[in-house]
């Protein structure tokens, strides 16, 4: 357990508001607490000493080969043999790492700062990446310049390392820099801003959190549950090390005295309750002379798009969550709910801890997934075609919510899986797809998807270091059809079979050719008056739907592209909730102004459309310990034609809404706040002038008529202009004639 050295008090307030709560632990707490490092411990998420020494040389040898490298550019330079002497470049720490929440097998993320002489793009991207070429150590190297902060990936000594470089405004580096001063930003260049960041925003949380142990205990634990509940991935829009370590921070100062154990419990209650876009914050948003631009949705329009801003405490302050998206914020939210659920029963003595870090069972929560292959000539090329494809996968995601309308949900997984068989370099993702639930569907209605693939897929291959071979193919697969090598038996467990007294309807077959909306509801009228008379023989048998270790999907979470309601999943009935007094604090006082492959080709089918019709009883499956139930609300189905089916949401939706914003819950004091705030729930935005307009989606309609006007006025000046030349030349015609005469 943690020391208790720096514990809050009444006189000390960490973070932008005060504390929810001063209480300490108590002796039920602390029993919980040594249950759960127990359980951490057992589970392999510390470093041996070995393992942590291996670490510190491989910084040691590191540190070596940069001061070398800068020395050599000082020489090539022709600089004096003084400076070549004094010429210096230090490596620093970030992430994980410099944290302290770093585990056996991580990446060991490092900054290289060297001086002003000695650029990112030909000394760091070219000579320091052919020095560590030559070195037997380093493998696996891999350079990636265009990268939102530009790094390069390799292996030392087997240990993963991500290098960024930071050219600083002088010409000497000292050795003991410090880099949480300011004036290190002078004269830098934004790529540069941020590379320096990872360093600054570690020692901010340090230093912003009322017990370092305890906070370092509760983010090992939760980034090992984000891990095994699948939303760990900043790339693929979920939470990264980053996000998790600024939530943790700010629940740490919400409950200031608490252990361990009671801080994993309140993580989750605070964020099933959190209204987001409300950001996040560990401390107020700096402004400096500089004039970086910092996180301000009043000021940039982009800002006012994020779904979960959570703010880096350094100055410039940035959104760290920049990358979620509507879809998977409704993922993590549901996670969240789960987690929420197993504290209390944990509190309760119902369940262990173990509970909460049941593996995300993801191939049996959806019906319909997509199924992303990248093929590669070998190994090396495959590395480098794979760290851009899940760089854009996120992209995939935004494309397909923004062509259905936010109607068609994704889940991207970020677990990738390799077909061993194949003869090709291999590598999968897979997306899970759902309607969204309570949204009500005319039946018979597409979602084509096909445009938004093959316009994904072109975006992809524009890859700049693309090479013969690389390829990727996107196809769509039904739950039964999800490849083997995918389950950690290399199977899939089957089911067991359904009573024939329960099923209700015979397996819909699917062909290449699209089906029209009234060959759709002929169909669901046979099946509706054919499935009492009995099932086929060739019929396979419904399989039995097992319960999932809670029932937070029956409660109506509806989260669309604009609505964020979400309807939180209350605990026991003895458990502390969040009131209304309490939940003051859960918005910032400060933050109120802010708120706002043929042969490695895995299926030929690829994706075409997505309609609104009954689904297969096949399909219907259990649900995972998330908490999806798969029932006449799941979601996508089919192999071409992919069908929904309907259910409502109905007045509750509406209901929560109107609860996220009473009156009677008063986190927001500022009209602006309050406003931003009402808005962000109803997919509306502030102009400059803070007048409120309503973001219309832009519809297929809407583009067809746009069309046709741009054609039409088009056309109309073809017609004018030729018009012009005829009078024209008859004037012109007519006045020779006369001056003729």
């Amino acid at each position: 357990m943690g020391s208790t050295e720096g514990l809050g008090s009444s006189t000390t307030q960490f973070g932008v508001t005060k504390p929810i709560s001063m209480a300490g632990p108590m002796s039920v707490d602390l029993q919980k607490t040594k249950e759960l490092e127990k359980f951490l411990a057992n589970s392999g998420i510390y470093e041996t000493k070995d393992q942590a020494a291996k670490r510190e040389e491989v910084l040691h040898r590191l540190g070596q080969v940069v001061k070398g490298w800068v020395k050599q550019i000082t020489r090539l330079r022709r600089y004096t043999d003084q400076m070549v002497e004094d010429a210096n470049a230090v490596i620093m720490t970030f992430g994980s790492y410099r944290l302290g929440v770093h585990g056996p097998g991580a990446d060991l993320d490092t900054l290289c700062i060297g001086p002003s002489y000695v650029n990112r793009e030909e000394d760091f991207f070219f000579t320091l990446h052919d020095i560590l070429a030559n070195m037997e150590e380093v493998t696996e190297l891999q350079p990636v310049p265009d990268a939102h902060v530009p790094v390069m990936k390799f292996k030392f000594d087997g240990i993963s390392v991500d290098l960024l470089y930071a050219s600083i405004s002088c010409l000497v580096v000292p050795e003991d820099m410090d880099i949480s001063n300011i004036s290190v930003l002078h004269n830098v260049d934004e790529p540069t801003v941020r590379s320096l960041n990872g360093c600054r925003v570690a020692d901010q949380i340090l230093k912003l959190v009322p017990n370092v142990e305890y906070f370092r205990t509760t983010l090992r634990c939760l980034k090992f549950w984000a891990k095994r509940r699948g939303i760990y991935s900043n790339v693929t829009g979920f939470l990264g090390g980053v996000n998790l370590a600024l939530l943790v921070a700010r629940v740490c100062q919400l409950y200031p005295n608490a252990n361990p154990s009671m801080l994993v419990s309140r993580f989750f209650r605070v964020y099933t309750q959190w209204r987001w876009p409300n950001p996040v914050m560990l401390c107020p948003i700096e402004e400096n002379e500089l004039g970086f631009s910092v996180w301000d949705p009043r000021r940039n329009p982009r800002d006012r798009t994020h779904h979960m801003p959570i703010i880096t405490p350094a100055y410039p302050c940035m959104n760290s969550s920049y990358s979620v998206s509507t879809s998977t914020l409704r993922v993590m939210m549901e996670q969240f709910q789960y987690g929420n659920k197993i504290c209390g029963e944990v509190e309760l003595n119902k369940v262990h801890w173990s509970a909460l870090f049941e593996p995300y069972i993801f191939f049996e929560s959806y019906k319909n997934y997509l199924q992303v292959d990248i093929v590669a000539a070998d190994v090396d090329d495959l590395r480098a075609w794979k760290g851009w494809v899940e760089s854009r996968l996120r992209q995939l995601t935004l494309m397909i919510e923004r062509d259905t309308i936010g109607k068609l949900q994704c889940h991207p997984y970020p677990h990738e899986y390799m077909d061993t068989s194949r003869q090709c370099a291999h590598s999968a993702f897979f997306m899970g797809l759902q309607r969204k639930q309570g949204e009500i569907v005319q039946e018979g209605h597409q979602f084509d998807i096909r445009g938004t693939v093959e316009e994904f897929k072109h975006s992809v291959n524009m890859y700049m270091f693309w090479r013969p071979g690389m390829d990727i193919y996107v196809s769509h697969v039904r739950r039964r059809q999800i490849p083997s090598y995918v389950f950690p038996d290399g199977y899939k467990r089957s089911r067991p079979s359904r009573p024939m007294a329960q099923m209700e309807t015979p397996p819909k077959s699917f062909h290449g050719d699209e089906v029209s909306g009234a060959e759709n509801r002929e169909r669901n009228h046979k099946r509706k008056h054919d499935c009492s008379a009995g099932v086929q023989p060739n019929v396979i048998l419904k399989k039995q739907a097992m319960s999932p270790p809670d029932s937070l999907a029956r409660s109506n979470t509806c989260l669309g592209s604009g609505d964020m309601a979400v309807n939180t999943v209350s605990g026991s009935s003895d458990r502390h909730e969040l009131t209304n007094s309490e939940s003051v604090n859960l918005s910032n006082n400060k933050q109120e102004e802010l708120s706002p492959e043929p042969e490695c080709a895995s299926n030929s089918s690829v994706i075409t459309s997505v309609t609104s019709d009954g689904g297969s009883p096949e399909d219907a499956g259990s649900a995972s310990g998330a908490g999806f139930v798969e029932g006449n609300s799941s979601g996508v189905e089919g192999m071409i034609n992919v069908r929904f089916e309907d259910t409502t949401c109905g007045t509750d939706s509406v209901m929560l809404v109107e609860n996220m914003v009473a009156p009677g819950n008063k986190i927001l004091q500022d009209p602006l706040q309050e406003q931003l705030e009402r808005n962000a729930l109803l997919a509306m935005v502030p102009d400059s002038k803070g007048r409120i307009h309503s973001e219309t989606l832009e519809k297929p309609v809407i583009r067809h008529v746009l069309f046709l006007t741009i054609c039409f006025f088009r056309a109309f000046l073809s017609v004018f202009c030729l018009y012009a030349i005829t009078c024209d030349f008859i004037y012109n015609r007519r006045l020779g004639l006369a001056s003729t005469a």
